[in-house]
């Protein structure tokens, strides 16, 4: 990430909080002139634990202009060391209040302010500290302290920055995650809903234009099977698009009303749409069938709607058969037909090469943790199998017991 983004990330202060801001840097200095007017007898320590509570009147100064605060504090420290009249290295703990203004700087701005706040600090308190000590042994270890001290503070700022950039990184990745699995998800949906429908209608409509002229009947049927698929269709996608462009769940009045997603309680409809286009499709069930989670029965419905379209597009064949079992642990899916679409062939292989059906199906199953497999059949047909794993209720859970 780079410094002007770290800049443009901190937050602009409100407007009018220049007055407290400028305020609390005159209430800094007031503090520094009675540390060096009023007691100039104390100690070093108590100095520089004096000049550090000051620091709090500065931390709208910090925010807005943090550079400025830092020139304060090294003056600060400066004024009150050379005024003391404790003599010790002690005195010298004032600039302690502008390290902690560098660690501040390194954490929250670009690393050019960060190096100029080192470089700044480094100009000032090495001559002081040269001026102000007397004594080689008092002259190494304060230089040795204030180092120290610099360092600790800028190794402190550049963890924070790494880790609030690493921070902002994951939340941008986890954001470009979901809008892609977002536009996954879409893009299935979509898939499933026209690749049926336009199956549908491609098969009606070659049936009516070879029968139009020696069976007019025939024909007007598969006329009002391309249109009320055609309705349907359109219904959906209309559904789709309104929940895309829904800014929020409860917008006004005008929106277009969002249906319930369908489930298995609609494989009704989807067989007549099959049946009309020349597939009669036989449900099995087995098991107790009890309320299924939104995910799990979306899922389902779209998976035996997919396998349908293939079915009718690539099979060949008058008949398939869907075997749906209930159990408590997982709900099976089995769609079986004996169409001619076998590997090698024209028809079924071409599909699996370059169409998205099997991948869309494969895709649901796996997003739900579950097992899914097609493939030709030994004696001839295709099957298509997924195992979707439900959640234990307490029922099914007394009876596992």
């Amino acid at each position: 990430m780079d410094d002007s983004t770290n800049a443009a990330t901190i937050p602009m202060p409100k407007r009018g909080s220049g007055l407290r801001t400028w305020g609390g840097a005159a209430l800094h200095l007031l503090v520094v002139g009675l540390l060096i007017g009023g007691v100039p007898d104390a100690a070093g320590p108590l100095l520089g634990a004096v000049l550090l509570l000051a620091l709090t009147p500065l931390a709208g100064l910090l925010r807005r202009r943090p550079m400025v605060a830092l020139v304060l504090t090294l003056l600060a420290g400066a004024l009150v060391a050379g005024a003391a009249r404790d003599h010790t290295p002690g005195r010298l703990l004032g600039f302690l209040a502008s390290d902690l203004v560098v660690g501040v700087i390194v954490a929250t701005r670009p690393r050019r302010a960060g190096i100029i706040a080192v470089v700044l600090v480094l100009v000032v308190e090495c001559p002081a500290i040269a001026l102000l000590t007397s004594g080689p042994y008092d002259l190494m270890s304060t230089s040795l302290i204030a180092f120290l001290s610099l360092g600790a503070v800028y190794l402190t700022g550049l963890v924070i920055r790494e880790r609030r950039e690493h921070t902002v990184d994951l939340r941008s990745k986890e954001v470009s995650e979901a809008v892609t699995a977002e536009r996954l998800r879409i893009a299935r949906e979509l898939h499933d809903m026209v690749a049926h429908s336009i199956g549908v209608i491609a098969i009606q409509a070659g049936v009516g234009s070879r029968v139009i002229e020696t069976q007019p009947a025939e024909a007007r049927a598969a006329l009002r099977a391309i249109e009320a698929t055609s309705r349907e269709t359109l219904s959906g996608l209309r559904r789709t698009l309104v929940a895309l462009r829904q800014a929020q769940p409860d917008a006004g009045d005008g929106q277009a009303p969002l249906g319930p997603a369908p489930g298995l309680a609609d494989l009704d409809a989807l067989v007549r749409t099959t049946a009309d286009a020349g597939v009669r499709v036989e449900i099995r069930r087995e098991g107790a069938e009890r309320q299924l989670p939104p995910d799990i029965d979306l899922s389902a419905y779209r998976i035996v709607q997919e396998a349908l379209t293939n079915v009718v597009r690539h099979a060949g064949t008058g008949h398939c058969r869907v075997t749906i079992g209930h159990g408590a642990e997982e709900l099976t899916l089995e769609i079986v037909d004996e169409g001619r679409g076998t590997p090698g062939g024209a028809g079924r292989s071409g599909f699996e090469r370059s169409g998205f059906g099997i991948t869309g199906m494969r895709e649901r199953v796996g997003l739900l943790q579950g097992r899914f497999s097609a493939g030709p059949r030994p004696g001839g047909g295709f099957r298509v199998e997924a195992a979707l794993p439900l959640p234990v209720t307490a029922a099914a859970a007394e009876e596992l017991r």
